[in-house]
């Protein structure tokens, strides 16, 4: 797998190759609500959104997009029932263990942001040796949100920022955005050009405050294991059809 814009036997004819966003970054939203539908438990649905993650990351490579952001778990998940944030946890663990050979052949590089050190030890120590395993592929950067709150990722940024003016390493008038976004758990990222949001809900959830600040937003009443090729096609052709002027003329 590679990420770069050149000929795409894949690109549909009415996508513009050297048009398409660079980042995307995505909310998963809909997952009970689709069980629920079918008389399943809601954590059907959330198998079977791992599929569908699967599917989109390997579409954005293939049509040249080069970097896909997750949310996976929000620091407000904490308080769904037990059993569900349990499930979860193991669920995520299964899936870094089964999927990690696929990842390494696929090429892709896989980034885990928000604050790790509160998933439980198990969980911890598959995301780390999935980070180490594939630090050198050169695909497409996959980063996934766990345990991540956009406000908790700009007190721990300003912290970060104080403790090195305290240690006499930086003086204040040396903040800028540059530096800031050194100590956000996205550093080196480029921000999303796209943000795309299944099941209608209209906002962003805590999610990527800083990074989102100019990026194109689609929402859709798809619920996030309905979220096919043709579903990010239409994402995509919307995108494409927008002017962006970044607060200019």
């Amino acid at each position: 797998m590679t990420a770069n814009l050149t000929a795409r036997p894949h690109l549909p004819p009415d996508l513009v190759a050297d048009r398409m966003p660079r980042h995307v970054a995505v909310i998963m939203d809909g997952n009970g609500r689709w069980a629920k539908k079918r008389g399943r438990p809601r954590i059907m649905g959330h198998k079977r959104g791992v599929d569908t993650l699967k599917t989109l990351l390997r579409c954005c490579d293939d049509w040249g997009i080069g970097a896909l952001t997750a949310y996976a778990f929000s620091t407000e998940n904490w308080g769904r029932p037990n059993d569900e944030v349990e499930f979860l946890m193991v669920l995520f663990e299964r899936v870094l263990r089964r999927e990690l050979a696929e990842l390494m052949n696929e090429n892709v590089r896989i980034r885990f942001v928000g604050n790790l050190q509160a998933l439980p030890l198990s969980l911890q120590g598959e995301i780390e040796r999935a980070m180490a395993d594939t630090a050198a592929n050169t695909g497409i950067q996959f980063t996934v949100a766990t345990n991540y709150g956009g406000r908790q990722e700009i007190i721990q940024a300003c912290q970060a920022i104080a403790h090195q003016i305290k240690r006499g390493e930086l003086e204040p008038e040396e903040i800028d955005e540059s530096l800031f976004e050194q100590n956000l758990y996205t550093q080196g990222l480029e921000d999303p050009d796209l943000l795309i949001r299944t099941s209608g809900e209209m906002r962003i959830s805590n999610f990527l405050l800083w990074q989102l600040a100019y990026a194109e937003m689609y929402i859709t009443d798809t619920l996030w294991p309905d979220f096919d090729h043709g579903e990010f096609h239409r994402a995509l052709v919307s995108f494409q059809q927008r002017h962006r002027r970044f607060g200019k003329l």
